[in-house]
Parts: C-alpha cells; sequence; structure tokens
C-alpha cells in the first residue's frame, strides 16, 4: 500500500467502516466516508462510531445514500479516490426476506453506481465486501472461493451473490481491479446491536431465557473485527485484475458452545428456550482461508474467547444498547 492515499468508504458509519476507517486515518491516509445514516439501527449508534473514529485523524463524511447515483457522484468529484472500500449495504438474513425489493435496490443497485463511478473515475482499487451467505447451503465444507456450488437461500445472500458478479463484469469489461471479500460472522467492539452476540450478553446481564432458533448445533464462524480489518487493508494491494476471498477465522462453534462461552466469561447462567428454526438460516458457515493466508498474508490470531472479552469490555464502557431476541 503507498505511504498515503486517497481512500473512500461506503457504510463508514456502521461498525466495519468505522474500524477500517481507524486504521486507515492511524496509517497516515486520506479518508472519505459515505453513509446514509439509515434508520436499521440508530443513527445515535453510528454517530458514536465517528467520536471514535474521529480520534484517529480527521476525515470528511457524505451523508449520501449509494442508490442515489447523481449525490455519489458529487462525491467523486470533490474526493477523486484512488482506492474505494465498498461495505454499504443491507444487512441481516431475516429482514430481506421480508424486504427483498429494498435489499436488491441497496445491495445490487448500490453496488452498480458504485462500480460505474470507479470506472469513470478510474479508482486503482475497488474492494467489495460480499458475505458467507453466498453459499447457502453447500454439503462441501470448508467453505472455499472455487466452489462452482454457490446457492444462497435468502435474498441477502442473493445479492451479495449479484454484486459479486457485477464486480466480475466490470473488472472483465473496464480492466477495473476488483477485489470481493466474503466475510464470516464479524464480531467486536461497535458491533450492531442486532446481532447475535450482542443480544445474548444483553439477554444473561438481564436475566432472561436466550431464544435458540432450532437445536443450537448450527455452527458459526466468528471473526474478530480486528483480523477482518488486517485482511481488509492486505486486499487493497493485491494486484489481480479480479479475485473472491474468504475473510473467516476457520474454526466453527455452534450456538449452544457459544452461550456456555458466554457464561462463563460473564459469570452468569441463564435458561435456554428452543423455538422453530427460521427460513433463511444456514446450518454451518466455515471459512477455509487457505487462499488469504497464501495471497494476502491474512492471519486471524484472535481467538472467540479472547474476542468475546474485549467486546464485552468495550460493551460495558461503552454502554451500548442492544435489541430483543436473537438474530445471526
Amino acid at each position: 500500500m503507498p505511504l498515503v492515499d486517497r481512500f473512500l468508504i461506503t457504510g463508514g458509519c456502521g461498525f466495519i467502516g468505522s474500524h477500517v476507517a481507524e486504521a486507515l486515518l492511524q496509517q497516515g491516509h486520506s479518508v472519505a466516508l459515505v453513509d446514509s445514516l439509515d434508520s436499521y439501527y440508530p443513527a445515535a449508534t453510528k454517530r458514536a462510531n465517528l467520536e471514535e473514529v474521529g480520534r484517529a485523524g480527521g476525515f470528511r463524511l457524505y451523508e449520501v445514500d449509494v442508490r442515489h447515483p447523481v449525490a455519489l457522484r458529487g462525491v467523486f468529484e470533490k474526493e477523486r479516490p484512488a482506492i474505494v472500500i465498498h461495505l454499504a449495504a443491507r444487512a441481516g438474513v431475516r429482514p430481506s426476506i421480508r424486504r427483498p425489493a429494498v435489499y436488491a435496490s441497496v445491495n445490487v443497485g448500490g453496488t452498480l453506481h458504485m462500480l460505474e463511478l470507479a470506472r469513470a473515475f478510474r479508482v486503482k482499487k475497488f474492494v467489495f465486501a460480499s458475505s458467507s451467505s453466498v453459499y447457502g447451503v453447500t454439503s462441501r465444507v470448508p467453505f472455499c472461493e472455487d466452489s462452482a456450488d454457490l446457492k444462497p437461500i435468502s435474498p441477502y445472500g442473493a445479492t451479495k451473490l449479484a454484486g459479486e458478479m457485477l464486480c466480475h463484469a466490470y473488472a472483465h469489461l473496464h480492466g477495473l481491479s476488483v477485489t470481493c471479500l466474503r466475510l464470516f460472522s464479524v464480531y467486536g467492539p461497535r458491533q450492531r446491536p442486532d446481532l447475535v452476540i450482542h443480544k445474548f450478553i444483553a439477554s444473561l446481564e438481564a436475566g432472561r431465557p436466550i431464544p435458540i432458533f432450532g437445536d443450537g448445533a448450527s455452527g458459526r464462524d466468528f471473526t474478530y473485527i480486528k483480523d477482518i480489518v488486517a485482511g481488509i487493508l492486505a486486499s487493497v494491494s493485491h494486484g489481480a485484475q479480479y479475485d473472491v476471498f474468504n475473510l473467516g477465522n476457520s474454526r466453527p462453534v455452534t450456538i449452544l458452545e457459544l452461550v456456555r462461552l458466554l457464561e462463563q466469561i460473564t459469570g452468569k447462567r441463564t435458561r435456554l428456550r428452543f423455538l422453530p428454526a427460521r427460513a433463511g438460516d444456514v446450518t454451518l458457515t466455515w471459512a477455509d482461508i487457505t487462499k488469504a493466508r497464501r495471497l494476502l498474508g491474512y492471519d486471524p490470531r484472535t481467538s472467540l474467547s479472547q474476542g468475546l472479552k474485549r467486546f464485552l469490555a468495550w460493551r460495558h464502557h461503552a454502554k451500548s444498547p442492544a435489541l430483543e431476541g436473537a438474530g445471526l
């Protein structure tokens, strides 16, 4: 990566985006953030993220929706970014089942707008945040990037796979250098309040039973945010015209194992409330990270126990809100 470069990060006020921005500012780069401050979760949470980013250095914030190409063009004209890290998306499997059109407009339409502007403004590198959800239900584990058996089972997963295909088309047609990153169950400080670890801890501390959808045997490849950020930054320097990488921890745990580990860390015990499995949920996510290790030097080092302790310390310090229920 050059000593100083001009970065544009979409979704820059969110969980992952704010951490990426903070890391880039600490390295001395020029950073601009695009975020619509959407109401999917409270804007106050995102503004608190920005306070943390601001401690690392100055940045420019544009409150722009990626679905609005004219406003986005204005950002590109002002910033002239060399590198775009496109993280903005409608997230969540189950909400995508309820509102598929919104997910398509943001995740597919928004990505198309970003790619078109990256082409027009001759961006050197475009990094697209995809998801483990593109794998869907597959018999091949761990999940490998060269798998031809991609069968997402939610609109969210389908939109992320569509985004990857658009990226491939722009790399092929226009010579845009694109790297797609399939992220696996990212957690850590500033995590979205609707995600499972946040909710489980809130239930433990409030003495509420934890709802378990299905039998609790489904596995998730939880990956700590700093490891993910290291992988994202490494991908910026990857020279291929188009490539796809898994960024995970490659150590899946079951939901029941997660609950027991949280009980150990918090020193609290709880009851479990078993509920029917939900549509769109997969039984396992498990990243094969051989390729990312070899080509990006990606090396996740944070154990789940370490990461959960850091998240818990942050949560108590931030007194961050959490929502009812359990989501993945």
